[in-house]
């Protein structure tokens, strides 16, 4: 579904992603992992059109969309939610979900089918859609369950969630983690983890991506990457000799 390919991004003379390539069959869900400074949000970014490629190739279902623009990776089906949730504060939880599902589909929808979305996807992630629900008062959980619910609502065959579990406690991550997992198997969505919390994401995750200083240094099944050397190296360090 997704083919990435020899990817780079320089800021100045740091090189933050370095040659990363890997591809992403249709209905997995892939978790990009590694510690912070790695370069996996930065591949995300590049991914979701919030950055330009210094060189690489990124292609969607074989179609070439390395360099688009945010919103025209959106319109091409990449839907994604941010660590940091920034929801429209004097809006409703519908009608913040609803202006995703317009923006979505680039407004080619009526207003009525951006609402039906947009309580729809509210449904999917647990949270009520009547008019009165505001964003004041919403606890991190339920933040980053509007995030999800706005994703879900542009329609996306792929969704790219940045670091999902951030600021949640053990339960909230499991549920938060289940919540991902029924996506894929309720709605036939794809799905990209960017997560580097380890422990809850490789119960649901099929494979796993690990980066290093921008570099891929592990590609396979979760299982084999908790008892990688390299892999654990970089989350624990070396051993003493």
């Amino acid at each position: 579904m997704l083919v990435v390919e020899r990817l780079c991004k320089r800021f100045g003379g740091f090189l933050a992603v370095n040659q990363v390539s890997f591809e992403l069959r249709q209905g997995e869900i892939l978790g990009l992992i590694g510690p912070n400074g790695s370069g996996k949000s930065t591949t995300f970014n590049l991914i979701a059109g919030n950055l330009r490629p210094s060189s690489g190739s990124i292609r969607l279902e074989g179609k070439e969309i390395a360099g688009l623009p945010a919103h025209q990776i959106c319109h091409n089906g990449i839907g994604r939610t941010f660590q940091i949730p920034r929801p429209f504060r004097k809006l409703s939880l519908i009608e913040n979900v609803t202006l995703a599902a317009y923006y979505g589909q680039s407004g080619a929808i009526s207003r009525a089918e951006a609402y039906r979305r947009a309580a729809e996807a509210l449904d999917m992630v647990g949270l009520p859609s009547d008019e009165s629900t505001r964003t004041e008062g919403l606890g991190a959980a339920a933040l980053k369950k509007l995030e999800l619910a706005r994703a879900l609502a542009t329609k996306p065959r792929l969704l790219l969630a940045d670091e999902s579990l951030g600021g949640l406690d053990r339960t909230e991550m499991e549920r938060a983690a289940d919540l991902l997992g029924s996506i894929r198997s309720k709605m036939g969505i794809t799905i990209i983890w960017v997560e580097h919390i380890m422990g809850v994401l490789m119960r649901v995750v099929d494979r796993v991506i690990v980066l290093d200083h921008g570099e891929k240094i592990f590609e396979g099944a979760p299982a084999q990457a908790a008892v990688d050397p390299r892999v654990t190296e970089v989350y624990l360090g070396k051993p003493r000799a």
